[in-house]
This record gives C-alpha cells, sequence and structure tokens, in this order.
C-alpha cells in the first residue's frame, strides 16, 4: 500500500469505529439502565436499540444513489452531523419517545456505504481486498470492545454520558474526513441522462450482485440474534456476568482473525473468492449446529461462537470488495448502498427475531438462525467468481491539461476506469488485461511517460 492509501485506510477505519462504538456501547446495559426514561416499556426499550438499523435500512439507498452523482465527502459530513445530533437529542432526553426520535435520527445519517465507495475510489483494485478486511476487522472488533466498555462506562457516566459520548465521536469523525484525500472520479460511463430509477435498476438487474445483499443480511441477522440470546446463555452455563463477558468475546475475536485473515488472503490471491464465500457460510451454519446441540456445555458455546466469527469476519472482509469488482464503476455506492440497507435491515430483524426466540429452548433458537442461514446459502450457492481487474499507479504528467489527458486514458481500449488524485500528482487506472492490446499498452505508456508491465 502507498502513503496515501495506509491514510485513507485509517482515517475511514476510524470513522467507522467511531460511529460503531457510539451504537453498540448502549446495546448490552440498554434494557437495564433505559428503564429510568419516562414511559418506558420493554418493547419501547427493544424499539428504541433497533430503530436505529431500521432507518439505517430505509436511507442507505437513497443517499448512496446520490453519492453517484454528486462528491462523497459532503454526503459523508451531513450524515455525522445527522448521527451528532441523534446523539445530543437521546443524551438530554427525558422520555424514552426522545431516545428514540434520536436514535432514529442518527441511523438517518446512513453513510456506511458512501465510506466504503470512498475507500473504493482511493484504494487499488490490488489492495482494496486487504482494505475491506481492515475495515471487516475494525467493525468486528468495535463491536466486540462496545460489548465491554459500554457496561464499564455506564456505572459512572449513566445512559446521558453514554449518549454524550457518541456525539463527540461524530465529531471527531468529521475531523478524520478531512484526512481522506479527495478523489476526482471519471468514468467511461455517465449518469447525466439516467434517472434515480433507472440507476437503481441497474443495479438490480446483475444477479451475481444481488445475492450479496442476501449473504449480509444473513450475516447481520444471525449476529444481532446471537447477542440477543447468547448473554442469558453465558449467565446460566459459565455463571459470567455482562461485564465479564466481554473477556470470552474478545480472545475469540482475535482468533478468528487470524484464521479468517488467511481465508481472505487465499481468495484473493489464488482467485477463489467464491469457494471462500462460500466456506464462509458453510463455518456459519456449521457453528449454529455445534451452538444448537452442545449449549448446555461451556465449551460447545466457546467452540461454536469462535466458529461463528471466523466465518463472519471472513464474509464482513470479502463482501465489500466483491461489490467493488463486480458492481457498474458509475453505480458503485448505489451497490454498495443495496448492501448496507441489506445489513442494517438484517439487524433490525436479528434483534426481533433475537427477542422472540428467547421464548423457546435454546436448541429450538439456534437450529431456527442456523436454518436461516442455510436457506441464505442456497439462493447465494449460484453466484459465480468476480472478475479480477489490474490496477495501476501512474504519476500525473507534468504541465498537463488533467481532464483532457483523463479523457484520452479513458479513450483507450481496456481501461475500465479512472480515479485521478491530483492533490497526491497520481491516478489509479483499473484495466482488464483480457481485452488489453499491445497497442493498448503502447498507448498508455505513452500517456502516462511510462514504461508499462502489465
Amino acid at each position: 500500500m502507498n502513503a496515501s492509501e495506509r491514510r485513507a485506510i485509517v482515517s475511514i477505519g476510524l470513522i467507522f469505529a467511531l460511529r460503531m462504538l457510539g451504537l453498540f456501547m448502549i446495546v448490552p446495559v440498554f434494557s437495564t439502565y433505559g428503564t429510568q426514561y419516562a414511559h418506558a416499556t420493554p418493547f419501547l426499550l427493544g424499539l428504541a436499540v433497533g430503530i436505529y438499523g431500521l432507518t439505517q435500512a430505509v436511507m442507505q439507498i437513497p443517499l448512496s444513489v446520490l453519492a453517484d452523482r454528486v462528491p462523497r465527502k459532503p454526503i459523508i459530513l451531513a450524515g455525522l452531523v445527522l448521527f451528532a445530533i441523534g446523539g445530543v437529542i437521546c443524551a438530554t432526553a427525558d422520555s424514552i419517545y426522545q431516545v428514540i426520535i434520536g436514535r432514529a435520527l442518527a441511523g438517518s445519517g446512513a453513510v456506511s456505504a458512501v465510506l466504503l465507495a470512498l475507500l473504493a475510489d482511493v484504494t487499488r483494485e490490488q489492495t482494496r481486498t486487504k482494505a475491506m478486511a481492515v475495515m471487516g476487522m475494525t467493525i468486528g472488533a468495535t463491536i466486540m470492545a462496545s460489548f465491554v466498555i459500554g457496561p464499564v462506562l455506564v456505572a459512572s457516566l449513566g445512559m446521558s454520558g453514554l449518549f454524550w459520548l457518541t456525539a463527540v465521536f461524530a465529531v471527531g469523525a468529521m475531523g478524520l474526513l478531512f484526512a481522506i484525500p479527495t478523489p476526482t472520479r471519471l468514468l467511461k460511463q455517465t449518469l447525466g441522462e439516467q434517472s434515480l430509477i433507472n440507476q437503481l435498476r441497474t443495479v438490480l438487474s446483475m444477479g451475481d450482485l444481488n445475492r450479496l445483499p442476501v449473504g449480509i443480511f444473513a450475516l447481520h441477522l444471525s449476529m444481532n440474534a446471537i447477542f440477543v440470546l447468547l448473554p442469558l446463555q453465558l449467565a446460566e452455563v459459565l455463571d459470567l456476568t455482562v461485564r465479564q463477558q466481554g473477556l470470552v468475546y474478545l480472545p475469540l475475536l482475535l482468533v478468528s482473525f487470524a484464521i479468517a485473515i488467511p481465508m481472505i488472503i487465499v481468495g484473493e490471491v489464488k482467485k477463489k473468492m467464491r469457494q471462500v464465500f462460500l466456506l464462509a457460510v458453510g463455518t456459519m451454519v456449521l457453528a449454529m449446529g455445534v451452538l444448537g446441540l452442545t449449549w448446555q456445555w461451556g465449551v460447545g458455546l466457546v467452540v461454536g461462537l469462535g466458529l461463528y466469527f471466523i466465518g463472519f469476519n471472513a464474509l464482513e472482509a470479502t463482501i465489500p470488495s466483491w461489490i467493488s469488482k463486480v458492481a457498474p464503476v458509475a453505480n458503485k455506492a448505489t451497490a454498495m448502498g443495496l448492501t448496507s440497507s441489506s445489513q442494517f435491515l438484517g439487524a433490525f430483524v436479528g434483534v426481533s427475531l433475537g427477542g422472540w426466540l428467547l421464548t423457546p429452548s435454546p436448541t429450538v433458537a439456534w437450529l431456527v438462525l442456523g436454518g436461516c442461514l442455510v436457506v441464505a446459502w442456497l439462493a447465494i450457492f449460484p453466484i459465480h467468481q468476480p472478475p479480477y481487474l489490474s490496477s495501476l499507479t501512474v504519476r500525473l504528467p507534468k504541465q498537463t491539461d488533467v481532464n483532457a489527458w483523463s479523457n484520452k486514458v479513458l479513450g483507450v481500449v481496456g481501461v475500465a476506469d479512472l480515479v485521478v488524485m491530483e492533490g497526491e500528482g497520481v491516478a489509479y487506472l483499473k484495466v482488464d488485461k483480457t481485452t488489453l492490446s499491445d497497442a493498448s499498452r503502447q498507448q498508455l505508456s505513452s500517456l502516462t511517460d511510462t514504461p508499462l508491465d502489465i
């Protein structure tokens, strides 16, 4: 990775971490401490936690469609402002209804997909899977850390203090946004004459692309349902308090990263993403079976949860990278918006399903979740390998008209995409080696003043 990519990955990763930390710190404590609010009922407490995921699911698509037409950074900034305002409303709330309004407003700043699209803009094809793996690990680690940090901080800060921290995190994320390089996206296809409906229809018409949201929906449905079910079972079987349960999650998360990362690398380097993808789904199905049949023993809970984390981390990193490979260049944010919408809808359904599954026996609960993953696996199975394009980094020619130069580069047969980092003095080219002729190579070498070894 070059310096520009590293700076972008670190900044976007921290923005994700701050948003996720502000969101998930309240999850393990709100059912207990949320009863202090006026008009609080079990249903409204659950709604206050889950409403964020619902508004995220609703707003991901329109904001992502917009982000394919206008610069991405202003949209991200506006989303972070809404996130901060929602935190302030919750922090000053006396009534559970005010908390619900604040959480809904915070969720309407649905910029996860736009952040991933921005990351795809500023990273080359061969480093993108690594970048997406970092995002997946950051999200997973932040969620786990939240389950440890929330119970510790709420004892001294209270619910109001946790919500004030959410607002502070949002302001910090706004500052990080300015550390990310600002790319100029130049596309062979234009959206100028394409309606928003047609833009969305273009993405929805791609069969393989639309199997990925099924995977992310099932992934986050199962994860959120697990963290409704698991705390009670860890308390019953291992006699662990909520605060102590974090000591189980974090080691398992680290071990799962150590196993998932080689899987991700093999999928990318050996061009086996489909096989790795299906293996990860199968690992999660196996995890549900282990949990369903052996939850009565502590070792069964630990082994099942560890298997689940392996599959979860592999998919969390692979799916965004896969989308960036198969999505139309001009509709990348739209495609990621559909997937992010599925993610948060899965989270909302998962919380609701987890609450319902508290009533039957744990065995039935885990096997129902396993059945959901099997259905998703069957829907995903026909997916094909994604295309593998190559990326080049070239220095911008000195004293040249960048727009005119970019149009010439895009006119070369075999060039699929071009992102100009004018402030960095470089450009990223995405090329298809199967259609890049000798004449095209010579033309590119001439335009870039660099011999190209592709």
